[in-house]
């Protein structure tokens, strides 16, 4: 593989010591996190949401992920025309006014094409270009793409998920979406994985999971892990959504110790230093003590 993985018109360098950060942004009424924080009077707060995004660009977000409509557990779908009302005037802006990498968080090939032609570069999806159309749109834009592993749908994922071995399963899933992709006229190159933190696993799944990631990044794809303020959180430390930011860093930094490449958060800042004191650890050198 390439030591560069090249979204739209800019590249991450591929370093097994260094983690990107992602910084969410979610321009849903029923995000699970952000409450409909970009939302008011029914409609989408463009302008606060745009500042939230500058704000994560000037923490040290290297991606900022754009979503418009809501994944956590029980989550009803919304129209195409109201995916792309959310969606596509923030990607359009983000891409012309700042330098950063837009990620689109879709599953419709309608909105693949569109956030490819307004500057996005890189897709994000969290049913692993299952839905009907969407890998050859993917194919098609020429951006990265990103798998994530999913049992189930978000309406039903967390009613009864059951595994015989949740790294292997996740991990047997994933290399057969690559395969799909790279048959479709994907590069390798700009394959990403995710192994879907809180999408259809239990507290033990997640955690097992997550103390076995190293077997995901053995694969041999850049790998993203979203872990921020997750349920799995609340059920180890007790704390509500919006008291889950140490909980949140925490596994930010397991993530990246265990070779995650980007780190999809929601508090772009304090993620962003506790990878800096990782990377500070890693660097140092006995010669120079």
């Amino acid at each position: 593989m390439r030591n560069t993985i090249q979204c739209g018109t800019r590249v991450l360098d591929r370093n097994p010591d260094l983690s990107y950060v992602m910084g969410v942004l979610n321009i849903t009424p029923d995000s699970f996190s952000d409450a409909g924080r970009f939302y008011q009077d029914h409609a989408p707060a463009f302008e606060i949401a745009f500042r939230q995004a500058c704000e994560m660009v000037e923490q040290g977000a290297a991606i900022l992920d754009v979503g418009g409509e809501s994944t956590r557990p029980g989550a009803a779908s919304v129209s195409l025309q109201e995916e792309q009302d959310r969606v596509l005037p923030m990607v359009e802006r983000i891409g012309r006014e700042l330098d950063v990498i837009v990620s689109v968080d879709t599953s419709r090939p309608e909105i693949m094409r569109e956030a490819a032609s307004l500057g996005a570069g890189m897709i994000n999806d969290v049913r692993s270009l299952g839905m009907e159309g969407a890998l050859q749109a993917a194919a098609e834009t020429g951006l990265s793409v990103c798998l994530m592993h999913m049992q189930g749908s978000p309406a039903t994922m967390q009613l009864a998920p059951a595994y015989a071995n949740v790294v292997s399963e996740v991990c047997d899933f994933l290399i057969q979406q690559t395969e799909h992709c790279i048959q479709a006229g994907i590069d390798r190159d700009k394959i990403l994985l995710d192994p879907g933190f809180g999408f259809g696993k239990s507290l033990q799944h997640n955690l097992y999971l997550l103390q076995q990631l190293q077997e995901v990044v053995a694969l041999g794809y850049p790998v993203l892990a979203g872990l921020s303020r997750k349920s799995m959180l609340g059920g180890i430390t007790g704390q509500p959504v919006e008291q889950r930011l140490a909980a949140s860093v925490a596994a930010a930094l397991l993530a990246a110790q265990a070779g995650a490449m980007i780190i999809r958060v929601h508090d772009v800042v304090e993620t962003v230093d506790a990878l800096k004191v990782l990377r500070a650890v890693r660097d140092v050198k006995e010669d120079s003590v």
